[in-house]
């Protein structure tokens, strides 16, 4: 790690441009890695820190001095606690966070499956969903307008490192995507859609996901190949956004482990499923 430089005033020209980065990520190109974990991930996966940033409490803290002691060459700032929970915006943050690039808007037609928002303004929200696509093995997820903001601080905490597993793009025209792809379109609705299990969606297959209040806009749905509802237990109404995008994927994914488990040759000859 290189010197550490200290920072105690909020006037400082360094910290006035951390507070702008976090404001506004995807304008300055750059984002803020808040948390052990996410530091951690970072590095394992050969992501290029450009800036660390320390609280003086966290100096303190034994994983984060071995953090610290592998960053090499990286740039070091030490942060007064104060100013640190304000970057962070958490009210007791552990005291480590990495500035890193925003990578490269993903291009070109999809050709697998992909998870399309609409309008899902929960951070949080949008942070789970991200890491239960990562889990699911699908890569591509698109953000339409009114979406919180992928690389903000809060998407970022909730998706524990599954961001570094996706193509990423926001700000998307979802109906004009919807126009170009093959594969179904799935638009998700609390009621009056097939039931998801008896859907195959042992294929490519777009997932629309809605607005934690409205749903899915009307154009998106008329746009859908089907409509597609989760059985749900009676006197429910319906699922978090986040929960229903996680079982709608691991739908999917237990649908195509049963054909590949269906299609799998014997092992060990025809000898091995005798009884002994």
């Amino acid at each position: 790690m290189s010197d550490a430089r200290r920072i105690t005033s909020r006037d400082n020209s360094v910290f006035k441009a951390l507070r702008a980065l976090v404001a506004d990520p995807r304008r300055h190109g750059r984002t803020l890695l808040d948390g052990v974990h996410l530091v951690t991930s970072c590095f394992a996966r050969g992501i290029a820190v450009k800036q660390l940033l320390v609280s003086e409490s966290g100096q303190r803290n034994a994983e984060i001095v071995t953090l610290l002691q592998g960053a090499g060459t990286v740039e070091c700032v030490v942060l007064r606690d104060s100013l640190f929970r304000e970057i962070s915006g958490v009210s007791t943050p552990t005291g480590i966070a990495a500035v890193i690039d925003i990578p490269p808007v993903a291009s070109g037609e999809l050709t697998g499956d992909a998870v399309l928002l609409d309008a899902v303004q929960d951070a949080g929200n949008v942070g789970a969903i991200l890491r239960s696509t990562a889990a699911a093995g699908v890569r591509d997820v698109l953000l339409g307008p009114g979406c919180a903001g992928a690389w903000t601080s809060r998407v970022l905490r909730a998706g524990q490192g599954a961001h570094f597993s996706l193509a990423i793009r926001e700000q998307v025209d979802l109906a004009a995507v919807l126009a170009t792809c093959s594969g179904i379109s799935v638009a998700t609705v609390a009621r009056g859609g097939v039931s998801l299990h008896e859907l195959d969606l042992t294929g490519p297959t777009l997932w629309l996901v809605g607005n934690e209040g409205a749903g899915l806009s009307a154009e998106l749905i008329a746009a859908a190949k089907v409509r597609a509802t989760i059985p749900l237990a009676s006197g429910t109404e319906s699922l978090n956004v986040a929960a229903a995008t996680a079982v709608c994927l691991f739908e999917a994914r237990r649908q195509r482990a049963t054909i590949l488990k269906t299609n799998r040759p014997a092992q060990g000859g025809p000898e091995r499923n005798l009884k002994r």
